[in-house]
């Protein structure tokens, strides 16, 4: 009989949390900032699902479901080993690229590139900007999108403190174009019209 995993361990009840490789640091750091901006993601990604009701697009955004959970398990990973101390008795914080191996999402990155342009040939071309409206699976998508684009900016930034790899700002960037191109065919597949901005409207 397999053993019940404890929900709660009390162990950020000091307001830190432990990353991978066992570091601990506040709750508000930025790396816990940047995945818990993905974890959002996922979430409302899997409201899109419950909304969805096509099967390859249900497989679809399950898999990506599964990269997300995969890019926030990279972006928790203590990408930093602290090094004996030196003269002076301080400590030097350096990369350990062996301790840190991360996933890689290029080939993620090719799928979403070829479901973008699938879907796409299905949507009829359009000069103005689309509000967010429609069904609600588009509508979903659209929000999921916004969260999706806070993401990227997260990642970007953290990426200026700790080695992020490039693939995971790419598949990010691409996952907010392809969950606009969703939206599209939601509505278009309901055959709701979307709704375009008019200036002073």
């Amino acid at each position: 009989m397999k053993k019940k995993i404890k929900i709660y361990t009390k162990t950020g009840d000091d307001g830190t949390t432990g990353l991978i490789g066992g570091k601990r640091v506040k709750k508000h750091d930025i790396r816990l900032e940047t995945y818990g901006t993905v974890d959002e993601l996922n979430s409302y990604i899997g409201v899109i699902r419950s909304k969805c009701k096509d099967y390859f697009d249900n497989g679809f955004l399950k898999k990506i479901q599964s990269n997300l959970f995969g890019i926030c398990s990279c972006l928790n990973a203590d990408p930093f080993v602290f090094s004996e101390k030196e003269s002076g008795g301080s400590e030097k914080e350096s990369y350990d690229s062996q301790k840190n191996e991360k996933l890689q999402f290029s080939d993620d990155l090719k799928d979403l590139e070829i479901e973008i342009d699938r879907i796409s040939e299905k949507i009829p071309s359009f000069t103005n900007f689309i509000l967010p409206a429609g069904c609600e699976a588009s509508a979903f998508s659209h929000v999921a999108r916004t969260v999706c684009r806070r993401a990227e900016r997260d990642i970007v930034r953290l990426s200026e403190h700790i080695p992020v790899d490039n693939s995971i700002i790419q598949y990010i960037n691409r996952l907010s174009d392809y969950l606009f191109v969703l939206a599209l065919k939601f509505n278009l597949d309901n055959e709701i019209s979307e709704t375009f901005w008019e200036k002073n409207k």
